[in-house]
């Protein structure tokens, strides 16, 4: 796994958002992969629903202290998968990442997974569920491509884009903290790396 790189280092400023084109190589996407393999036989994925009753068009799960959650009851972190399993913890080459471009001595309390099929997306939103904005939020990107969108703090502010490779990694620190962003598409076929096609979004956070 490449993790010789410091923050800043090789990195695209997308409004604030850094990127890392291809900071995890092949092999290390591949090992990566494996444990996430064995997160999801843990914790299945799950379709959730937004507050307003509609179907999110990604699947997802998590490992760690928490996962993200939402239901009619609104968007909140519980300590258990939907069927009442503690969540598995969050794989070492997962939070190798995090101690190499984040920190050594405080690791995520979530790691978020999503699971993006051919059709699905993301609506432009904020990561706000979380107790310190201090600490950045993480996301790795396995799989397709996907048109990553950016904008500022406000949902009307100007939006930017970029492709969002396999083993890229993004970090929305500091001012791009509370940015909107989101998916608008994917490129299917664009990486052999899921059998099934489609995309993995990992995304850590600091929690409590």
């Amino acid at each position: 796994m490449k993790t010789g790189l410091s923050a800043g280092a090789r990195a695209l400023n997308l409004r604030g958002v850094l990127i890392y084109p291809a900071y995890l190589d092949p092999p290390a996407q591949a090992a990566l992969l494996a444990d996430l393999r064995a997160v999801i036989a843990a914790a299945p994925l799950f379709a959730p629903v937004t507050p307003g009753a509609k179907p999110m068009s990604v699947r997802m799960t998590a490992a760690g202290r928490y996962g993200w959650f939402s239901d009619r009851a609104g968007y909140r972190y519980i300590p258990t998968h939907p069927d009442g399993q503690p969540w598995p913890a969050i794989p070492e080459t997962v939070l190798a990442v995090w101690r190499a471009l984040v920190s050594a001595e405080r690791m995520p309390d979530c790691c978020l997974v999503n699971y993006y099929g051919e059709a699905a997306r993301m609506g432009l939103h904020q990561d706000r569920d979380e107790a310190d904005f201090a600490w950045p939020v993480l996301s790795i990107s396995l799989g397709d491509a996907a048109l990553f969108r950016v904008g500022g703090t406000a949902r009307r502010d100007p939006t930017e884009s970029h492709w969002l490779g396999s083993g890229d990694v993004a970090i929305l620190g500091g001012p791009a903290r509370l940015a909107y962003h989101g998916i608008d598409r994917l490129r299917p076929g664009s990486s052999r790396l899921l059998a099934e096609g489609g995309r993995i979004n990992l995304t850590l956070r600091v929690v409590d």
